[in-house]
């Protein structure tokens, strides 16, 4: 989710800082490995062996040091022969301990010097057999400069001193506060989530709460969730005030509704939590059920901007009115239960599926509430912020800085933006009931999802492309092709001659193009069928001509192209 939120910052007039009282200047630190840093490095062989099963972490947060102390039980099914574990972990966050299947093994067994911690098994394991690893470590994780833009812990305190506490990190991964399986498909079937935190201090987290427990001067949150997203797991401790709800769902299922607020903001508070039955009326009436039901539909306050942790989304927008009449961020990052978290990309190349969708979401939702004119103001944002520099999708695997970083040939933002619209033309194209039975089967693997009959979802593009082209009947492939992996969009050239309009296609790389064009001649709208890439309509001299009336189609504009030229100018002028 990280770049989207500066980029719809500045388009809404909105500022982009944390809070105010929120992110101190972090403090000297080790700096993370090219490994660690750097989420979803090709899965060694040795990964590719086990099934995570179960994660157990216990995880004493200790605000006063800024520090961590835990421990984690981590259950593998071997898929294959191994006699060793690797687990991703920082460096940084020295281990102590570790047992394999009860037996301690010797200091110096192990060894972590890029941030893969490798474990030795005492016996070599069979397939279909269970492996189990506790690993003792701590210290002091990696604080974030500018969360979530740059990952890891914010230590930061309320406005009456308290601690308050969040984890984000999507951009180096879960490695950076447990051992994991740092890759998008390297989620654990179950995690359970034990924080512990000074009294009177409250930990909302992941999933279900089993149970709060107290111990001292401390007390511990447990927590249980399914399938989390590896990057979703988070810490979030502070002094929480708590409002609970239900949504009863068109599906027949109850869904508890959570949101945990700093004090003082009570007012506030429930003017947001008044919008989740409404963010979920309109996902289940578009999409589909929500995927953790059983579970809660989460927020929790943070001290930084936003992430879609499962079921416990961080919530850092202060409250901000931009004339919507929702509060963007929250809507944006719930988006991310159903497009990253139900529905996770196989690689970070695909990342366009978490967030494309996300963004689309948006405009979609602001025709819902309001009508037309918030739906193509939504879309205008986005059309101005798209860059073309690099493709969509490179096809082939990355990690999640190359996709995010321009600077290493990455698409950056056009993920979030050109994603969108370009999903918003496919919408057009084949028609509202395909459209959404694609993403049916996109997200859920079926066309009749109710709560309780399906499991989450790894995808491709290539699988998005196989389920349109199923949904249809019809091959897409040439859509995809110019959309996703060009970085330039196609061009519609038009010439008038006389009484006949011409329209040709001019896609990049001479790509076959047949996208129908909409010409609206003196209030009729024509469909002018582009086979080939070319089309002609007859047209009267002197009649009033549109082309694209509904704007739909995703394509190269000059006047455009001329503004955001003229926006460079600008900032460039306005640097001292």
């Amino acid at each position: 989710m990280r770049p989207t939120l500066l980029a719809l910052g500045l388009a809404l007039g909105l500022g982009i800082a944390g809070s105010t009282l929120a992110q101190a200047t972090a403090p000297s630190q080790s700096p993370l490995t090219a490994l660690t840093k750097d989420s979803g490095t090709p899965m060694p062989a040795e990964q590719k062996r086990v099934h995570f099963d179960h994660a157990e972490l216990h995880i004493a947060v200790k605000p006063a040091t800024q520090s961590i102390e835990a421990s984690a039980t981590l259950t593998f099914s071997a898929l294959a022969p191994t006699d060793v574990l690797l687990v991703d972990l920082d460096r940084n966050l020295p281990v102590s301990a570790i047992s394999v299947d009860g037996k301690v093994l010797t200091k110096g067994a192990w060894s972590n010097p890029e941030g893969r911690l490798r474990i030795p098994l005492p016996h070599a394991v069979a397939k279909g057999d269970k492996v189990v690893a506790t690993i003792a470590y701590g210290g002091k994780p990696h604080v974030a400069k500018k969360a979530p833009w740059d990952g890891g812990f914010v230590w930061s305190h309320t406005k009456d001193g308290q601690p308050w506490v969040g984890s984000a990190v999507e951009g180096e991964g879960c490695d950076l506060f447990w051992p994991c399986i740092d890759q998008p498909d390297g989620k654990p079937d179950l995690v359970d989530l034990y924080v512990t935190v000074p009294k009177p201090l409250v930990a909302p987290g992941n999933g279900v709460l089993v149970g709060v427990s107290e111990q001292g001067n401390t007390r511990t949150y447990h927590w249980r969730a399914k399938h989390p997203t590896t990057y979703a797991i988070s810490i979030n401790v502070g002094p929480y005030q708590e409002l609970k709800g239900e949504y009863h769902s068109r599906y027949g299922n109850t869904i508890p509704l959570h949101y945990w607020y700093l004090p003082g903001e009570e007012a506030q508070a429930k003017a947001l939590f008044a919008e989740f039955p409404q963010l979920l009326d309109f996902f289940e009436a578009k999409i589909g059920p929500y995927p953790w039901g059983d579970e809660k539909m989460g927020v929790v306050e943070t001290p930084y901007k936003g992430m879609e942790h499962q079921t416990i989304n961080a919530y850092g927008n202060h409250y901000a009115k931009d004339g919507s009449g929702f509060d963007w961020l929250l809507q944006h990052e719930f988006a991310h239960e159903w497009f990253g978290n139900q529905m996770t990309n196989a690689n970070w190349d695909d990342m366009w599926l978490h967030e494309g969708f996300a963004t689309l979401m948006q405009p979609l939702y602001a025709r819902w509430l309001d009508g037309d004119a918030m739906y193509y103001a939504w879309l205008h944002r986005l059309r101005m912020m798209i860059e073309n520099e690099y493709p969509v999708v490179s096809g082939t695997p990355r990690t999640e800085e190359a996709v995010y970083d321009e600077s290493r040939g990455g698409p950056g933002q056009d993920i979030y933006n050109k994603g969108a619209l370009m999903l918003q033309t496919l919408h057009h194209l084949i028609g509202d009931q395909a459209f959404y039975a694609s993403i049916r089967e996109l997200v859920y693997g079926r066309p009749d999802p109710k709560p309780g009959n399906f499991t989450p979802q790894y995808r491709t593009s290539a699988d998005y492309m196989r389920i349109v082209d199923r949904v249809t009947g019809k091959d897409y492939d040439w859509f995809f092709k110019v959309y996703l992996y060009q970085a330039a969009l196609p061009k519609l050239d038009v010439q008038r001659r006389g009484d006949t309009l011409d329209l040709r296609w001019q896609a990049p790389q001479n790509l076959p193009f047949p996208m129908p064009v909409e010409v609206q001649v003196d209030g009729n709208v024509h469909t002018v069928a582009m086979e080939g890439g070319h089309g002609s309509l007859a047209v009267p001299a002197g009649a009033l001509v549109t082309i694209d009336p509904h704007s739909v189609l995703l394509r190269d504009e000059p006047r455009i192209t001329a503004f955001q030229q003229w926006m460079k100018q600008q900032r460039k002028a306005a640097k001292p």
